[in-house]
């Protein structure tokens, strides 16, 4: 389901006198459809860069990705923006959303995007939202104004309020308590149990062993270095 083969990273130091640093050589892995795949390896080493590159938010210099049947890499914007409203589900560690916008609409988003009738969409928001303990009374406002941990469950639930057959997840289960955490983990595993094909990011090593079948050290993609 998700497929990445030979690919390389450059960036180019425009304060450096435009000196090129390659920063990825020869990534390849797969995650098939219900599996949990993790990616490993010290902080700095790329871990973010490859989700970046799947996601689509990072070119690919060279190789290829592919997500289900359409390839990423050297794709139209407007190619990559479909994928990600039908296909292809992100939650990252971070909230980035309209200011002012409601949180049940900002977890509805994904589904209005897709034609669902605003009612649905909305209902089933609200019992997303109601499973991750983000309770009623801040389903009006913005989440921009909402706790660390809360503005994380909000992530997790725009991130799961559609069935995406591919899903990429960077550290799902941090800033959160013991109880929200283990909701988190059982979101994942229904999804793993539905046939999503997840590739993660995961610091929370128990969290880590429990979900995903297998890991990547991206170290071995590191230019210079062998796998």
């Amino acid at each position: 389901m998700i497929e990445v083969q030979n690919v390389s990273k450059e960036f180019t130091l425009h304060n450096q006198g435009g000196a090129v640093l390659r920063v990825m050589e020869g990534a390849s892995l797969t995650v098939a459809k219900g599996e949990c795949v993790a990616l490993t390896g010290a902080s700095g080493a790329g871990k973010s860069t490859l989700m970046r590159m799947i996601w689509g938010n990072y070119r690919t210099d060279h190789g290829m990705i592919r997500v289900g049947d359409a390839q990423i890499s050297g794709a139209e914007p407007r190619r990559i923006i479909a994928l990600r409203r039908s296909t292809l589900g992100y939650v990252s560690q971070f909230l980035r959303v309209v200011p002012r916008v409601p949180t049940v609409r900002v977890v509805a988003e994904p589904l209005l995007a897709l034609g669902v009738a605003e009612e649905e969409a909305e209902a089933r928001a609200a019992a997303l939202l109601t499973r991750l303990n983000i309770g009623e009374n801040l389903w009006g406002l913005s989440p921009t104004t909402f706790s660390g941990g809360e503005q994380q469950r909000v992530n997790i639930a725009r991130g799961f309020i559609h069935p995406y057959p591919a899903l990429l997840l960077d550290e799902p289960t941090a800033s959160l308590d013991a109880a929200n955490r283990e909701t988190v983990m059982r979101l994942i595993e229904e999804a793993k149990m539905r046939g999503a094909a997840i590739l993660g990011i995961f610091h929370d090593e128990a969290a880590r062993e429990r979900l995903c079948d297998r890991q990547v050290d991206v170290a071995g993609f590191v230019p210079g270095r062998a796998a």
